[in-house]
């Protein structure tokens, strides 16, 4: 193919001993004449070579259908109000509703309302503890920078907001409805140049009042990369304030008596942990945590106690389990009036749900009941009333079922039943989902889900393997029109649950971050490997794809193992691990991957960033690079610098193409912007991997 010019400079930082050679730095910079000038040529060859996909119209008819499948949340209930989102098929984005003690139900917010181009996003909304009050966030043109406003449930009349630079803000109502604490990063010319997205705070601020005079609760002096988390109790009497250093996996916690002594005062500081905390009906302080339990556990404490507060004097509710990850739990009344808690544990990122004797309860401490699913699914939530009740709602979905809600009751504790179910556009292709396991490098075993229309390996198939490994993000089975259209073309998809997540609690995690981060991408080449020698591929018929995390790690596949696959799609990927932290939110990320600012931990970073290991003359697989120009998460940068690299030095006739967005980010789009991406990407897998069906 003939490539859009792209001059190599000869440019070699020397950083710390090491000669690191950058020849397309150049662009990184989005206003260069030279980068744009280059961008516009890319656009035009993948319209050529895209749009020449024979596969595409297809895929994207399927895709059409499948994709507009509806989606239930979980609702969260406030007095006598639940809140909730559905999508219906043919609505571009979710709505989110409000269910009245008479049962009816009403539309608060409609994205396309507020937008009809469909470029505004909900991201994130919290009602008031009565019901009568509700926060929420937007952002538009993908950049997830997050307007606050506040609405009166019952009339709708907007009371308060906007209120800007609230990216990743929680809300903490007090009771009555008239002050929250929230989040707020300070503004730009009080914070030094290119630290604008750092600097958050947490502030007390009375609805409709000017947001120049809120209260700074917390934040002054501590790391600026910090996140903030913030719960307040139903009376009001307890705030607790969580922080993160970025996305390090361990947090500190601080807990003040709002009706006592209103300052902050340090219930976990400076330890390698993470502990969700926070005061319920009870009274008690409940505590999730990972802190010595990598597959976490739920205690209690007593917040007036600081003599409770020490992990020693914890009581267990849900003890850590062998072999299984406690990831969520609800509190509920049982029949006799005792609390219980309903409890969601993963398996081999399949999750399950039990019941526990709450604190003080008459029943023996413990499991009480295991609850059976549906099926081999995922539990995206549990939710049950802050004031109490027998019952709670679950949101579940399989590979095969869009997102739903079941329905659970103490008095009935066997029985889930379906309580809202998500509608369905079109048929769902038959599938079956067959389990298994690849033996790493080191002999670590990776599960996988393995999803065809054959239910085993009857012959080697078009297949295209997804990963993410890192974060501590569990894969676990999830509704996904594009491994089902992919599927129903008679394909085989399988998912990869890598070193890096949280399948198997934090030691799992900890396994693939830093300077053990080669080792997911071990396990990602391992599975390759293994579905080859099973019988379900080949590698002329095996394609790899992943987007954020997961574009660096196909990235990294594709420069380690370039003969693994024929076929690779990047997307919205992390690429030069050298320069990563100068970018969007990449800083924050350090503590997952190491700072270049280190001599050791730059050698960690050089040892398999993508953009630096492509080599001249190497026959690279058919490539396909996606990118957000509105990313404000992980730079366009990394993918145009590596489809440069790649379109300079490979020796091989099969393409490599950089597509790119404009007006979407990193998080959600509209319905309709997905349709065309995932077209694409699977017509270019099809095309690479003999895929013709």
């Amino acid at each position: 193919m003939r490539y859009p010019e792209a001059p190599r400079l000869d440019l070699v930082d020397d950083l710390h001993g090491h000669r690191v050679a950058d020849p397309y730095r150049w662009l990184e910079d989005p206003a260069d004449p030279r980068t744009q000038e280059w961008s516009q040529a890319q656009d035009a060859l993948a319209g050529e070579v895209l749009s020449a996909l024979p596969l595409r119209a297809r895929f994207a008819e399927r895709l059409e259908q499948l994709v507009h499948a509806g989606a239930v949340g979980v609702p969260v209930w406030r007095g006598d109000r639940a809140f909730s989102t559905r999508r219906d098929p043919g609505q571009e984005h979710a709505v989110l509703r409000v269910r009245e003690a008479d049962g009816t139900v009403r539309v608060l917010l409609d994205p396309m309302a507020l937008d009809p181009e469909g470029t505004t996003t909900l991201d994130a909304w919290s009602p008031s503890w009565e019901g009568d009050r509700l926060a929420y966030q937007l952002s538009t043109g993908g950049d997830e920078e997050s307007q606050l406003f506040v609405l009166d449930v019952a009339t709708g009349e907007l009371l308060d907001g906007p209120v800007d630079r609230c990216r990743y803000s929680p809300v903490g109502w007090l009771p009555g409805g008239e002050e929250l604490f929230y989040v707020r990063r300070l503004a730009p010319d009080q914070v030094p140049a290119g630290e604008e997205q750092y600097h958050r705070r947490v502030w007390r601020h009375r609805v409709g009042g000017d947001p120049a005079d809120d209260v700074c609760v917390h934040g002054e002096g501590l790391d600026p990369t910090n996140y903030y988390g913030v719960r307040t109790s139903a009376d009001g009497r307890w705030l607790v304030v969580s922080a993160s250093a970025g996305t390090a996996p361990r947090d500190d916690v601080w807990l003040a008596d709002l009706a006592g002594d209103p300052a902050l005062r340090e219930f976990q500081v400076g330890v390698d942990a993470q502990t969700a905390a926070w005061v319920a009906r009870d009274g008690r302080l409940w505590l999730m945590s990972d802190r010595g339990t990598p597959r976490w556990r739920l205690a209690v404490a007593d917040p007036a106690d600081p003599a409770t507060w020490a992990p020693e004097a914890w009581r267990d509710v849900v003890p850590q389990q062998e072999g299984a990850v406690l990831s969520d739990i609800a509190l509920v009344d049982g029949p006799d009036g005792d609390l219980r808690v309903l409890a969601v544990h993963a398996v081999d990122a399949t999750d399950r749900l039990s019941v526990w004797a709450g604190p003080g309860s008459s029943a023996s401490p413990g499991r009480l009941a295991e609850i059976p699913a549906p099926g081999a699914g995922s539990i995206s939530g549990v939710s049950a009333p802050p004031q109490g009740g027998t019952t709670a709602w679950v949101g579940y979905t399989d590979y095969a079922t869009p997102p739903s809600v079941l329905r659970w009751d103490a008095g009935e504790p066997e029985a889930l039943p379906e309580w809202e179910k998500a509608p369905v556009a079109g048929e769902v292709p038959a599938m079956t989902v067959v389990e298994t396991h690849a033996t790493s490098a080191d002999g670590t075993p990776v599960h996988l889900f393995v999803l065809s229309g054959a239910g085993g390996p009857d012959r080697p198939r078009p297949t295209v393997l997804y990963g993410y490994g890192g974060f501590n993000v569990s894969l676990t089975p999830g509704y996904s029109a594009q491994a089902l259209s992919w599927v129903a073309a008679g394909g085989v998809w399988v998912v990869a649950n890598l070193r890096g997540g949280s399948e198997h609690g934090e030691e799992w995690h900890r396994a693939g971050m830093r300077e053990r981060k080669q080792n997911v991408f071990d396990d990602f080449a391992a599975a390759g490997e293994h579905l080859v020698a099973q019988g379900w591929t080949s590698h002329e018929q095996l394609a790899v794809m992943g987007g954020s995390n997961g574009g660096l790690l196909v990235g990294a596949t594709l420069t380690q193992r370039p003969e693994l696959a024929a076929a690779v799609v990047c997307s919205a990927p992390l690429l030069d691990m050298v320069r990563y932290e100068l970018f969007g939110l990449g800083r924050t990320w350090n503590d997952e991957y190491g700072t270049a600012e280190d001599p050791e931990e730059l050698r960690w970073l050089l040892g398999y960033s993508p953009y630096h290991a492509v080599r001249e003359g190497t026959r690279y697989p058919a490539v396909l690079i996606t990118t957000f120009e509105s990313d404000t998460r992980v730079d366009p940068l990394h993918g145009r610098k590596l489809a440069a690299a790649l379109q300079h030095a490979t020796a091989a006739d099969a393409p490599i193409v950089l597509r790119r967005e404009t007006s979407v980010g990193h998080g959600a789009r509209a319905v309709s912007r997905t349709v065309g991406l995932a077209a694409d990407q699977l017509a270019f897998l099809a095309a690479h991997t003999g895929l013709t069906s």
